[in-house]
Formats: structure tokens, sequence, C-alpha cells
């Protein structure tokens, strides 16, 4: 699995290089950051190592970039211990979140657990009028084709799964960070906000509800 880092700090880049290269992986990194969206889309990684704070622009708008047409698991990196840029680097499509000075272990299990969800067999089925290809991470009608994050993906099929029953929000934090660590609550409550838009771009408007102390349903 390629991995491309996406850090200015040489010796931090390094050392990254060196921990992905040790766990198994093809590390790789950025070296343009005046052309970084160019390089990304040529380097075609499985995955994405990025940290907020890079020349030229910064990490959480490069991501907002990268989610218009590419569907790469991004995992945000920063020094900062603050909730407000977990909050928008989420909803820009991060995947996951970790700060520095960041545990070398617990980085390989996230960047293992958001392998994991990728190893799901391909599979499309249908809602409403729409294709959902989970393979692809897409929604689409006749009209438009809509890219989905992983943990967009992951909530939305198991909340399709269960369609008109409720969904508990620790049934879906537990899908989708497991039983051990996770971001935060927060950030399921993004990831719900962004899936309802995406899905009102497809014309599919307040069929994602949330039941108050309950969790939600999917119409």
């Amino acid at each position: 699995m390629k991995i491309l880092i996406i850090e200015d700090d040489k010796n931090l880049s390094s050392e990254l290089f060196n921990l992905l290269l040790s766990a198994g992986y093809t590390p790789l990194i950025l070296q343009d950051y005046s052309k970084a969206l160019e390089e990304i889309k040529n380097t075609n990684p499985d995955l994405i190592l990025m940290d907020i704070n890079i020349p030229y622009t910064n990490g959480e708008i490069l991501l907002n970039e990268i989610r218009k047409t590419m569907n790469t698991p991004v995992i945000m990196l920063t020094s900062r211990n603050n909730e407000t840029d977990e909050v928008i680097s989420m909803s820009y499509g991060a995947d996951d979140y970790i700060t520095k000075p960041y545990n070398p272990t617990i980085l390989l299990l996230r960047i293992n657990a958001v392998f994991k969800r990728m190893e799901n067999p391909s599979n499309i089925t249908k809602y409403e009028n729409m294709i959902v290809n989970i393979k692809k991470g897409t929604i689409s009608n006749k009209q438009k084709e809509i890219i989905l994050t992983k943990n967009e993906m992951i909530i939305f099929t198991h909340l399709l799964s269960h369609k008109g029953q409720i969904v508990t929000r620790d049934e879906l934090i537990t899908d989708l960070w497991g039983l051990g660590e996770y971001i935060n609550d927060n950030a399921l409550t993004v990831n719900i906000s962004r899936l309802r838009t995406k899905l009102s771009d497809l014309g599919i408007n307040n069929k994602l509800e949330t039941r108050k102390g309950q969790g939600y349903i999917l119409l």
C-alpha cells in the first residue's frame, strides 16, 4: 500500500517514512508543495498522511480540493490540540485525525483501521433513485454523481442496511472506529452533517433523521 506523506518538516517526514517502511508500507514524500494537488493525483496513493501547516496553502484547504475529485483516505496530522481544527478537518473530508507528537503505535493502528475499512468487497446497491457503489465510494442518479468519504459511506451503508430502524450513535462509532480509541463524539456529528448535505445535492431531502436521545434513522 502506497502512503503519501505531506509534511514539510524534514525530520518529521523522515521519521514517518522510516516508520511506514518498517511497517511494510510503501511510503512517499510530497516534494513540490506549489503543485501539491497535481503531485497527489500523479502519485495516486492508497492513503495520505497530511499536516495542517504546509507551504503555499494549508492542509484543510488542500484536503477540500482533494475531496472534489478523489476518495483517497486522508489522516490529518497536526501539533494543534484544538477541537475547532479537528471539526474543520472532518468537515472537509478527513477520515481520521491525530495530534503531534503522535504515538507511532497508535498512528499505525489508525492507518490499519482505515485500510481494513477499504477491504470490503465490491458491492453495488440502490436507494431511492440512486445507485450506491460501495467500492467506488459514490452515490449517483442519472444527472449527478457524488463522492463520499470512507466514513460517510460506512455510515450510509450501515443506515441503509437498517433502513427504517433507529441506529444508535454508539453503533455507528463502533462501526467507524472500532471499540478502541476514536477521535471524539463530534466527528460522528460532522460526518452525518456532510452526508445529509451530499444526499440533498442528489435531491434526497429529510430522509436522514436525528432521533434525539436515540440515534439516527434512514427513511
